[in-house]
């Protein structure tokens, strides 16, 4: 909505639209002044601006009373309405409740974090906030700073080591790797040796299109070295590859174990040591008196730690 150029609004004091409720209600420039605790005289000045900025007498003296003119009965219900909405709206801070939240709970979850916690993330709050609705965007290490100011984030899950400095975070819990395979098509009865492991090809869930990790050096301080043949960012791709194949993968435990898949494929213990890795809840410091982001917050690592 355009303003007009003719008002000058850095002249108009809003105080004046309680002056005039104030005379409406009473219809006396002195129980006016009194009921608004200020003197008689200001009252009276602040009936002559009034007056002057709305170009009409707005209240007359008839008798002992100050009774509107026509143009201040028609006003009242306006500055009545003007005065509430300022009150409720404007200085009136609502308190967040989620049985009656209607918006959108924006989430940046990791491919990781995605996968393992989306479905019970998304029950959770529909739970507790049934009008609530739930928006998963993927995030990484490179790009979460950036997509919590244009995806307006809530909140982002995931393993963030170099944590930004305009944000808090809070640990989760840490997370160790498997080896994952066809038990059956590697011929593997028991513990994975360092040697087995090195003559099997790898498949690799690397998010970086990278086909080489920690784990080649450690092979390589005992003299071996691995041969990766594939890799992929997508940890169902690297899964649906497992099966009936002659291919071992190390994947996080969590990714591992989930939940609906019938490949049959087994876990082993690597043979050599990778590194954990720490999940934990981030968000931008603004939002960390938001009632909504508090209620959210809880209701995540709830829902995370019963997995």
């Amino acid at each position: 909505m355009a303003v007009s150029d003719d008002i000058q609004w850095r002249n108009i004091d809003l105080n004046l639209l309680v002056t005039f409720s104030y005379l409406y209600r009473y219809r006396s420039v002195s129980l006016a002044a009194e009921k608004s605790f200020v003197s008689q005289s200001a009252m009276s000045h602040s009936l002559a601006r009034l007056r002057t900025l709305l170009d009409d007498a707005l209240f007359e003296r008839k008798g002992h009373k100050m009774e509107p003119t026509d143009h201040a009965h028609h006003i009242a219900p306006i500055v009545h309405r003007l005065l509430d909405s300022i009150t409720h709206e404007l200085l009136t801070k609502s308190v967040f409740t989620p049985e009656d939240y209607n918006g959108v709970c924006r989430i940046g979850l990791t491919d990781y974090a995605e996968f393992i916690f989306a479905p019970v993330i998304y029950d959770a709050i529909r739970e507790q906030a049934p009008n609530a609705q739930i928006s998963f965007i993927n995030v990484n290490r490179a790009n979460y700073v950036a997509l919590v100011e244009s995806e307006k984030l809530d909140l982002v899950i995931g393993s963030m080591p170099v944590l930004d400095d305009n944000f808090d975070s809070h640990y989760l819990y840490t997370e160790k790797h498997v080896c994952l395979a066809d038990k059956h098509k590697l011929a593997l009865n028991g513990d994975l040796d360092k040697q087995t492991f090195a003559s099997i090809e790898h498949a690799l869930v690397s998010p970086d299109g990278s086909l080489a990790t920690q784990v080649d050096k450690k092979l390589a301080e005992h003299g071996l070295a691995r041969r990766v043949t594939v890799a992929s960012r997508n940890f169902l791709t690297i899964r649906s590859l497992l099966k009936q194949r002659r291919l071992i993968a190390i994947v996080p435990e969590k990714m591992a174990m989930a939940q609906g898949f019938d490949d049959q494929l087994t876990t082993f213990k690597p043979p050599v040591p990778v590194a954990d890795f720490d999940i934990a809840m981030l968000w931008h410091t603004r939002l960390s008196d938001s009632e909504k982001g508090q209620w959210l917050r809880a209701l995540v690592e709830r829902a995370i730690l019963s997995q």
